[in-house]
């Protein structure tokens, strides 16, 4: 009676057990189809059978990272997922659930890297510089065979097509090691750069290395801050510069500056001064005794970044030069200098223009050479004082002037004064005598 009693007990829990095994193998059952990886572009593309709902997608990667998102539909009924962050060269697990004419589904796709365990490249790291330029470096992998080369691959978004790099960096063996973009494209405080670095070989298959979007604005290395200058005041020491040229127009606040201060010959470092960016960029050291050997340098970073830019080239402190006098007296030097420019200027034009010797000692006047010419020189003629010799041009008019008398002692008289003989005996008869009328 036991006996019977205990086979009924185990007929019971066998057909418990199939009723339960039935909606689990329904359950296992997926409509997912047509299920692919991209996995330079981290897109995750499927095709459903029937009416699906509630998709999700989820992907896992090592060592303890999870993404969840809602698959998006394309114009052919397809779904894709697109994980932009996951870094997938270490492995990783990607998951599909939803609800499939009202029953639960689940897809699972383990993805691993294929290739020589090892022969990936190795500290993948890029910087903008000089504001246009673009260089990306990295090491072979530590497994990677002596004849590996590398081909590196980048894009801003996933419309975008991958692109080649232009020009490789390569190391003393020939194999490539970086990767020089003559013109970062895009200049823009939203783009992001994603790459993909793979490889060959003639020994083993390599492994490629994927990476977390490096973000512009981050991987700019800045040139070092411009015009660092100090001015003393009198009682303390006034550093400014310039915030330097970006290839982004990023606010002055989010700029991170850096003063090393130091004394020369101090066996003692102090601390570098951090300070956040601002409008003026001005920092204020008090006076000491041992300002003449201090010296300061400066360099910047994004806030967010940790690329920090060189060091400025280093400024000594300047002692007894105060900020206010010493400007006012550069300024009246400058003017004295410019005004005394100026005169010596005004002076070498005229000088060049007119002989400095005829500025200061104007010529005398002199005779026509032409008129002079017209005329016909006398000969040099011997004579005495009582008789000089005649005129060989036309003679000389000589008028004799007698003392007169009165109108009435000239009635009185009788006849007429005869007329003044001329002593010059050849008279032309062009030459006219001076007649006085009455």
């Amino acid at each position: 009676m036991v006996f019977l009693w205990d086979f009924a007990s185990l007929l019971v829990l066998l057909s418990s057990a199939c009723c339960e095994d039935t909606p689990l193998a329904k359950e296992n059952v997926s409509p997912v189809i047509n299920r692919k990886l991209d996995p330079m572009k981290k897109i995750l593309t499927w095709s459903c059978r029937g009416n699906v709902t509630e998709q999700e997608c989820t992907i896992d990667t090592p060592p303890k990272s999870s993404t969840r998102q809602v698959p998006q539909v394309r114009e052919d009924n397809t779904y894709f997922c697109w994980f932009r962050n996951a870094v997938l060269h270490r492995g990783a697990t990607l998951t599909v659930t939803g609800t499939s004419d009202g029953d639960a589904f689940q897809d699972v796709l383990h993805f691993q890297n294929p290739g020589r365990e090892g022969s990936g490249a190795v500290n993948f790291s890029c910087l903008i510089y000089n504001v246009h330029f673009m260089k990306c470096s990295w090491r072979p992998g530590p497994a990677a065979p002596a004849d590996v080369q590398y081909r590196l691959y980048g894009w801003t978004s996933r419309h975008d097509q991958e692109v080649e790099c232009p020009r490789y960096i390569q190391d003393a063996r020939g194999t490539r090691v970086g990767c020089h973009f003559d013109e970062a494209v895009r200049p823009q405080m939203t783009d992001a750069y994603s790459f993909w670095l793979n490889g060959t070989s003639n020994e083993a298959a390599i492994q490629f290395s994927d990476f977390r979007p490096f973000k512009a604005v981050q991987i700019e290395k800045y040139n070092p801050p411009a015009n660092l200058t100090i001015r003393d005041n009198g009682s303390h020491h006034i550093v400014r510069w310039a915030p330097p040229k970006t290839r982004f127009e990023v606010s002055s606040q989010v700029l991170c500056y850096e003063l090393d201060v130091q004394t020369e010959g101090s066996p003692s470092r102090m601390d570098p001064v951090v300070l956040r960016g601002s409008e003026e960029n001005v920092y204020v050291i008090p006076s000491s005794s041992a300002d003449a050997q201090r010296t300061v340098r400066a360099r910047v970073k994004f806030l967010r970044g940790e690329l920090w830019s060189e060091w400025t080239p280093t400024v000594r402190f300047r002692t007894g030069e105060q900020d206010g006098s010493s400007g006012s007296t550069l300024g009246l030097v400058g003017l004295v200098a410019g005004t005394a420019a100026l005169v010596f200027t005004m002076l070498m034009f005229f000088c060049t223009k007119f002989p400095l010797r005829h500025l200061l000692f104007p010529p005398v006047p002199q005779a026509n050479r032409e008129v002079m010419g017209t005329f016909v020189p006398f000969p040099e003629m011997a004579w005495d004082r009582d008789n000089p010799p005649l005129s060989v041009q036309d003679p000389e008019d000589i008028l004799a002037v007698e003392e007169t008398q009165s109108f009435a002692s000239r009635q009185a008289k009788s006849g007429d004064p005869a007329p003044p003989k001329h002593t010059s005996e050849n008279v032309s008869p062009e030459s006219c005598p001076l007649s006085v009328s009455d």
